[in-house]
C-alpha cells in the first residue's frame, strides 16, 4: 500500500469536488474523513501527531521560562549556578550592548565558544535584537573559519581570550567582514575561588588582546541598564540562526533555520517526551551547543521546560560520570560514542547513574550492543533519533517506555511527515518496506541555504526535504536507515565532509591525488581514513602529513589512517573513486579482505 501524503489527501478532495461539478456549481461536499499515516496508529495515546505546533520567536522560551519559574536555576557550570532571572537580565544587558554597537535585524553575529553561560547569554541576546546567530565549530582551522566568516558574512564575533579559540580569528579583522571582537574572560563564569586560581594556573592558556575599539570586553559591553528595544521578529521568515553544514554535496553551505524552524523542533521534542516535568528536569549539556543536535534538544529544550542545564565543556568519561553521580541530571543527549564511553569506563560501578531518565541518541547509528548495556546500566531507556542540520535537526524519536523498537530510528515527531521516493524518479512515492531516499516535510524545515538558491532548490524539490540518506518506512510507520547517498563521514558523532580533508591534503607539495573516506570503527562507528598517491619522487610518511594538516583542519577531522599508494582506482571520467576505496573498507569490515595497520594515535581518537 502506498504512503498517503498532504499532496495526495489534497488530490482525492479535489477530485471528489469534480465529481459534483458535470457542469455548473454545486454544493459543497461533506468533509472527507483524512487519510490516516500509518505512524498515527503507533504512537503513545498522549500525543496527536496532528496538534497544532506555535509559531513564535526562539526569545519566547526564555522570556516565559524566566516569567514562570524565575527563581529556578537555569543553569550550572563548573559549581557556579544561575537562575532564570539572572540570566535573563544578563541576556538584555548583552543585547543592549549589541545594539550599542549598531548590530541589528539581518546582522550576523558569530559564537566561537565551547559550552559554557556565555553561549547561552549571547545565543539569545542576539536574537533579541533581530540579529542572526552563526555558530562556529572551535575546533575548526583558521582556514575553516576564515571561509565561513566570509560566506556568512559575520560582523562580529564573540569568544574567550584563550590561546586555543582567540588567535584563530585575530586575523581575520585585517582581511574580511569581521568588524569586532567580544571578548569573554573565563575567570568570569568560575565560582570564588576558582575565578582565582585560573587566572593563575592557567595563565599561560590566556591569549593577550590588544586596547582598541575592534575588541569589546565583555564586562564593558554588559555595563548598562538592560533597556534593549526588542526587535520586531517576523518567527516565519526571520533567520534565527545559520548552521553551517555539507547538506547532501560535502560542500559547506549555511543552513538558514527560522525562529519558527527552532521554536517548532524544541516544542515537537518537548510533545514527546512523555512525563518531563516543566521546570523540575535537569539536562547534562554535554552535547556541543554549537552543534545544531546540542542547541536544540539539549539547549532550547531544557529552558523551553523552564529546566536547569548542566554545561560541560567537553566529554572526559571520567567528567560526565562524576557530573551524573553528583548533579543527578535527569535528561541526558548524546551521541553513541558518549554511550559507549559510558558503558566502557573501568570504574563504572562507582557511579551512581539512577537519576537517568530520557536519554536519546542521535548523530550516527546506535548499535544495539551499547544500547542494551546503557540501558542494563542506569535502568534508563535509551531511545534512538534522527535528524539532520537543515531540519533544525530533529525528525522522528523512538517512542520512550512502550513502543521503542530498537533499529529504527523511531516515529516521526508531531507534524513532521516522511516520505520515501524512488532514487531515479523523485516524484513517485514508494510504499511500505520498499528502500528510497528518506524526505521530510514539516514545520522545522529550513527556509533553505544562503546564498545558495541552486543548492536549495535542488535540496528542497518537489516540497520535501531530500535527505541523501536511503531507507524505509514499515507498515506500522517506523522509520530505518539502511545507507547514506552523501559522503558525510560520521566519526565519535562529529560530521566530517571527506572534500574539506582532501582540500587540506591537497596543499602538500608533495601530493599527488587524495581521496578521503571513512572506514569502520568499532567505538567511533567511523574514522577518517586517507588514501594518497605521492608525486613522482616525492617522500611522504604519515607522521609528516599529519604534522603538515595539524593547522589545517580540526583535531576531529585529521585522518586517523593513512595509506599510501601507487595508484588510486578512478571513475570512468578518470577521477579518483571515492566509492571503489568505500566498497574495500566495507569488504575488509567484512573479513574479506585484510584491514590496514591501524596506527590511529591516542591523540587523535579523543
Amino acid at each position: 500500500m502506498e504512503i498517503p501524503t498532504f499532496a495526495s489527501i489534497a488530490a482525492a478532495v479535489r477530485k471528489a469536488v469534480a465529481k459534483l461539478l458535470p457542469g455548473g456549481p454545486a454544493e459543497a461536499p461533506a468533509p472527507a474523513e483524512p487519510l490516516r499515516y500509518p505512524w498515527e496508529d503507533s504512537y503513545p495515546p498522549s500525543i496527536d501527531w496532528r496538534a497544532e505546533i506555535p509559531v513564535k520567536p526562539v526569545t519566547d522560551i526564555l522570556d516565559d521560562a524566566a516569567a514562570e519559574f524565575p527563581d529556578n536555576p537555569c543553569m550550572e557550570f563548573m559549581g557556579k549556578r544561575y537562575d532564570y532571572k539572572t540570566v535573563a537580565k544578563l541576556v538584555n544587558r548583552a543585547a543592549k550592548g549589541l545594539q550599542d554597537m549598531g548590530i541589528g535585524p539581518g546582522d550576523k553575529v558569530g559564537l566561537l565558544l565551547p559550552n559554557c553561560p556565555y553561549y547561552v547569554i549571547f545565543y539569545y541576546a542576539i536574537l533579541r535584537v533581530g540579529a542572526t546567530v552563526v555558530n562556529y565549530n572551535p575546533l575548526y582551522a583558521k582556514r575553516e573559519i576564515a571561509r565561513q566568516i566570509i560566506d556568512s558574512n559575520t560582523r562580529v564575533m564573540v569568544t574567550l581570550n584563550l590561546k586555543t579559540l582567540y588567535p584563530k580569528i585575530a586575523d581575520r579583522l585585517q582581511d574580511g567582514p569581521l568588524e569586532r571582537i567580544v571578548v569573554c574572560r573565563m575567570g568570569e563564569i568560575l565560582p570564588f575561588p576558582s575565578s582565582l586560581l585560573f587566572a593563575f594556573a592557567r595563565r599561560k592558556e590566556i591569549a593577550a588582546t590588544p586596547p582598541d575599539e575592534r575588541h569589546m570586553a565583555y564586562e564593558r559591553l554588559i555595563d548598562n541598564d538592560g533597556g534593549v528595544t526588542p526587535a520586531a521578529i517576523d518567527p516565519a521568515t526571520d533567520i534565527a540562526v545559520l548552521q553551517y553544514t555539507g547538506g547532501t554535496t560535502g560542500t559547506p553551505k549555511g543552513a538558514m533555520l527560522t525562529h519558527a524552524n527552532l521554536y517548532a523542533n524544541a516544542h515537537q521534542v518537548d510533545m514527546w517526551a512523555i512525563g518531563a516535568k516543566r521546570g523540575e528536569e535537569r539536562f547534562l549539556g554535554v552535547l556541543p551547543l554549537f552543534h545544531v543536535f546540542g542547541m536544540t534538544g539539549v539547549m532550547n529544550t531544557c529552558l523551553l521546560y523552564a529546566s536547569e542545564l548542566i554545561l560541560l565543556p567537553r566529554f572526559h568519561t571520567a567528567d560526565v560520570l562524576e557530573v551524573i553521580h553528583d548533579q543527578k541530571p535527569t535528561v541526558f543527549c548524546g551521541v553513541p560514542t558518549m554511550f559507549s564511553a559510558i558503558n566502557a569506563h573501568a570504574e563504572l560501578e562507582k557511579f551512581d547513574l539512577s537519576s537517568l531518565e530520557l536519554c536519546i541518541s542521535g548523530g550516527a547509528p546506535l548499535p544495539l550492543q551499547i544500547k542494551d548495556k546503557f540501558e542494563a546500566l542506569t535502568g534508563c531507556t535509551l531511545v534512538e533519533g534522527y535528524g539532520l542540520t537543515e531540519s533544525s535537526p530533529v525528525c522522528t524519536v523512538n517512542p520512550f517506555g512502550a513502543g521503542n523498537r530498537s533499529g529504527s530510528v523511531g516515529l516521526p515527531l508531531p507534524g513532521t511527515l516522511i516520505e520515501i521516493t524512488d532514487r531515479k524518479d523523485p516524484d513517485k512515492l514508494l510504499g511500505h518496506g520498499e528502500h528510497g531516499e528518506i524526505c521530510i516535510s514539516g514545520p522545522q524545515v529550513m527556509a533553505g541555504y544562503l546564498n545558495k538558491a541552486a543548492e536549495t532548490a535542488e535540496t528542497l524539490r518537489g516540497g520535501r526535504l531530500h535527505t541523501g540518506d536511503v531507507g524505509y518506512i514499515d507498515a506500522e510507520g517506523y522509520l530505518f536507515i539502511i545507507d547514506r547517498i552523501k559522503d558525510l563521514i560520521l566519526s565519535g558523532g562529529f560530521n566530517v565532509y571527506p572534500r574539506m580533508v582532501e582540500e587540506a591534503i591537497y596543499l602538500h607539495p608533495a601530493v599527488d591525488e587524495a581521496v578521503v573516506c571513512g572506514a569502520p570503527h568499532n567505538h567511533r562507528g567511523e574514522i577518517v581514513k586517507a588514501y594518497v598517491k605521492l608525486k613522482p619522487g616525492a617522500l611522504l610518511t604519515s607522521a609528516e602529513l599529519r604534522a603538515f594538516l595539524k593547522d589545517n583542519l580540526a583535531s576531529f577531522e585529521m585522518p586517523s589512517k593513512i595509506e599510501f599508494r601507487a595508484d588510486l582506482p578512478k571513475t570512468l571520467i578518470g577521477k579518483p573513486s571515492r566509492r571503489a576505496l568505500i566498497a574495500e573498507e566495507e569488504r575488509r569490515a567484512a573479513g574479506y579482505g585484510r584491514p590496514a595497520p591501524d596506527d590511529l594515535e591516542d591523540a587523535v581518537a579523543t
